[in-house]
C-alpha cells in the first residue's frame, strides 16, 4: 500500500513538472497566433511575418534595405521612453521598440530618426562622402567636411564654417555630426532633399512618407511585401516623435498586437495612429 501511494506521487509529480514546462515553453515562446499556437519572439525586423498572401520583397545583399530588415529590436511588450529616461504617455501607438540608443537630449525626433537611419547605414558601408544632409538655411552640411575638422558657425540663417579640429572618422565623431545635424535640419528641409516617386505603386524599402513643415513629420519605410496575386502592396512604418524618443515600429490601429502592415492605396489616405499622410507624400533617397 505504502508503495502505491508513494508510486502515485511520483507520477503527480511527473505531470506537475511536464504541465509547468509546457506551459512556460508557450508563454515563453514570444507572440501568440490568433488561434492561441506560440511562434518565436522577432528579434529584427525580418522576424515579424508578412500578412497572409504576401511575401517580402527581394532586397540587394549589403542594401539599405537590407539594413533596414535587420534593425535590432527589443523584446515584445517593452514601452517607449522619452530621452528624459521618462515613459511615453501613449504606449498603444507602437508595435515594436527598435534597439538603438537615442541619449540623453530632446534631439532624435521624427525626420532625425530618418536621417540617422540612412547616416548609420552609410557609416557601416564606410561611405563617409554619401552621408550629407541640408540645415533648415538651406547649407549643406557633410560629414566629410565633419572628419576633416570643420564645424559651424550657425547665426540666424547665416551659417559659416571654422576649422581645425583634428581629423577623425570615428563612430563618436558621427553622433556629434548628427547631433548637430538634428539641432538645424528637420522636416522641411529633409522633404527638400529627398525625390519624389512617379508613382506609389513603386514604394521601396528606405522611402519616407513626410510632410515638411512646422510641425511636420515623417516615418520610414523599414520593410515592403507583395501579394502577387492581386498585386497590393504591404508596408511597415518605422518612426520616432516629439519629444525624443526610442525609435519604433508604427502600430496599425491603436493595439499594439496589431500587425504593423498597412496596405499601399488602402482607404484616401495613410492613417496611422499618431499622422496622417496622403498617399502622395512619399519620397525617395537619391542614389
Amino acid at each position: 500500500m505504502t508503495m502505491i501511494i508513494h508510486n502515485n506521487n511520483r507520477l503527480l509529480t511527473i505531470l506537475t513538472v511536464l504541465l509547468l514546462t509546457s506551459t512556460c515553453l508557450s508563454s515563453c515562446a514570444g507572440d501568440q497566433t490568433q488561434d492561441g499556437s506560440s511562434k518565436p519572439e522577432f528579434k529584427v525586423i525580418g522576424d515579424i511575418p508578412p500578412p497572409d498572401g504576401f511575401e517580402r520583397v527581394v532586397v540587394n545583399d549589403r542594401s539599405f534595405g537590407e539594413y533596414l530588415r535587420e534593425l535590432p529590436l527589443k523584446p515584445k511588450g517593452t514601452p517607449v521612453y522619452l530621452y528624459d529616461g521618462s515613459k511615453k504617455y501613449f504606449q498603444s501607438h507602437h508595435y515594436r521598440v527598435v534597439d538603438m540608443d537615442i541619449g540623453d537630449r530632446d534631439l532624435l525626433q521624427c525626420a532625425d530618426a530618418v536621417m540617422r537611419l540612412r547616416a548609420e547605414y552609410l557609416y557601416s558601408m564606410g561611405e563617409y562622402d554619401r552621408i550629407h544632409f541640408n540645415f533648415t538655411s538651406g547649407d549643406t552640411a557633410s560629414f566629410r567636411n565633419w572628419i576633416d575638422g570643420h564645424r559651424p558657425r550657425v547665426s540666424g540663417n547665416t551659417v559659416s564654417w571654422s576649422c581645425c579640429e583634428p581629423k577623425d572618422s570615428s563612430y563618436a565623431v558621427l553622433q556629434s555630426y548628427l547631433e548637430t545635424v538634428y539641432m538645424y535640419a528637420g522636416t522641411y528641409s529633409l522633404k527638400k532633399e529627398l525625390i519624389s516617386l512617379s508613382s506609389t505603386d513603386d514604394v521601396r524599402l528606405g522611402d519616407v512618407y513626410i510632410i515638411g513643415g512646422f510641425p511636420g513629420h515623417a516615418m520610414i519605410v523599414a520593410d515592403v511585401c507583395v501579394n502577387e496575386d492581386t498585386g497590393e502592396r504591404a508596408i511597415m512604418l518605422v518612426q520616432g516623435f516629439t519629444p525624443a524618443q526610442d525609435i519604433h515600429i508604427v502600430a496599425y490601429g491603436r493595439d499594439e498586437s496589431i500587425n504593423p502592415w498597412y496596405i499601399v492605396g488602402d482607404g484616401e489616405r495613410l492613417e496611422t495612429p499618431s499622422w496622417t499622410f496622403k498617399w502622395t507624400d512619399v519620397r525617395r533617397f537619391p542614389e
